[in-house]
């Protein structure tokens, strides 16, 4: 692996011990990859944000880093709403300590706008070929099919790597060769909303970490595309993906047709409908959460809609950024006239406050897939519309 004479002096430690660490994990993980070299970054996105989830040695690790970060670099959902953690139920003791960490990441020079979907923010839109750092696979999924820019699916600590050298190992979906599609999926039925988290779920199990290219009936938006490439990424791990005529590389790149083909019947989406996953038992929903990935300002607008004039019953999240709740506050005003809970810095799956709940509705196949794992919670996956039902917004 080639190093510029400026890189071996920070691997050399002559800009500091934090750099020279910094440069250590990314060399580390280019010769594991075969990287024949380092990459500027255009920003980094850092996963290992939730107290829930890093815990005291994690808050230990970051707190021990100094320096300032060299790219525009932004957080992964924390384990609370940073304003609203005690409406939330979160105990004073997590609040502590979720708090140190994000001022841990403040202190290096990193946003704490803390959020997995980056691009809906100022200073964090990528554009086709950028190469980035991101971390959080919804994200990493969303940049390399749905915009075209180029990342691995990085850890916490070689996202934060990146972001303090602004460089990353040049190896996988940075490379053209890595960004091929190696099996089809064909699905001939339309899909909307939901569909296509449900289809994401039952994809990505079957797709592994290869790069698939669809054939869809329907054409999805950009919200749908989210849905379907959040969900590959949590029940498999497709860091990639194209849509034949919608996806920016799809349409630019004359591919060669894969060997192998899948196709995923409606059959298939209706038993995941059905299912509650987590549990055999028929359970009732107690809690609604919407919002994972983060919701755009589209989503929010059609959620206030279908709250219109109505009065929740059972506990309703709605999860988004703060930038995105605080650009649109008459639209999350009309959300919570319902009693419904507008929610930033956070989401269902790394929070605590999620835990100890009979049952989650979502309309999210990435939270389908990881609220039964990392909250201890059965969950159903619905349409928005019977999201919003299931939760008492139908009177």
């Amino acid at each position: 692996m080639y190093l510029t004479a400026e890189e071996e002096n920070v691997l050399d430690g002559e800009q500091g011990e934090t750099l020279r660490k910094a440069m250590e994990i990314l060399v580390a993980l280019g010769d594991i990859y075969g990287a024949d070299g380092l990459i500027p970054v255009k920003s980094a996105q850092i996963a290992g944000v939730s107290y829930k989830t890093i815990g005291d040695a994690g808050l230990e690790w970051i707190s021990d880093l100094e320096g300032t970060v060299k790219v525009p670099s932004i957080l992964n959902p924390a384990g609370m709403d940073m304003l609203r953690w005690k409406e939330m139920g979160i105990e004073p003791e997590f609040a502590e300590k979720q708090l140190e960490i994000i001022a841990a990441y403040e202190k290096l020079g990193i946003s704490s706008k803390c959020t997995c979907t980056p691009y809906y923010l100022e200073g964090f839109s990528a554009t086709c070929g950028d190469h980035l750092a991101w971390s959080e696979s919804s994200a990493v999924s969303y940049a390399n099919s749905v915009i075209g820019a180029r990342t691995n699916r990085e850890g916490g600590p070689s996202a934060l790597s990146a972001a303090l050298v602004g460089k990353t190992a040049n190896y996988g979906y940075h490379l053209d060769e890595n960004r091929v599609p190696t099996v089809s999926v064909v699905v001939d039925h339309e899909l909307s909303g939901s569909d296509y988290g449900a289809l994401g779920y039952i994809a990505g199990k079957e797709i592994g970490n290869r790069v698939p290219m669809f054939h869809l009936a329907s054409t999805p938006t950009s919200d749908e595309l989210k849905g379907l490439g959040a969900a590959m990424a949590a029940s498999g791990a497709v860091a990639l993906y194209h849509v034949e005529g919608v996806t920016p590389e799809a349409k630019q790149v004359r591919f060669d047709k894969p060997d192998e083909t899948i196709t995923i019947q409606r059959s298939q989406l209706d038993e995941v409908y059905e299912t509650i996953i987590g549990s055999e038992d028929d359970l009732e929903c107690d809690i609604v959460a919407v919002g994972c990935p983060h919701c755009s300002p589209e989503e929010l607008n059609k959620i206030a809609d279908l709250l219109e004039g109505k009065k929740i019953e059972k506990e309703l999240w709605v999860c988004t950024s703060r930038e995105v709740a605080q650009r649109y506050p008459d639209v999350v005003k009309r959300i919570e006239e319902s009693g419904s809970k507008v929610l930033c810095d956070t989401c269902m799956v790394v929070s605590p406050a999620t835990e100890g709940h009979n049952c989650m509705m979502v309309n999210s196949g990435k939270a389908l897939a990881y609220v039964p794992g990392m909250c201890k919670v059965p969950a159903k996956i619905g349409s928005l519309e019977s999201c919003i039902k299931r939760a008492g917004g139908d009177n």
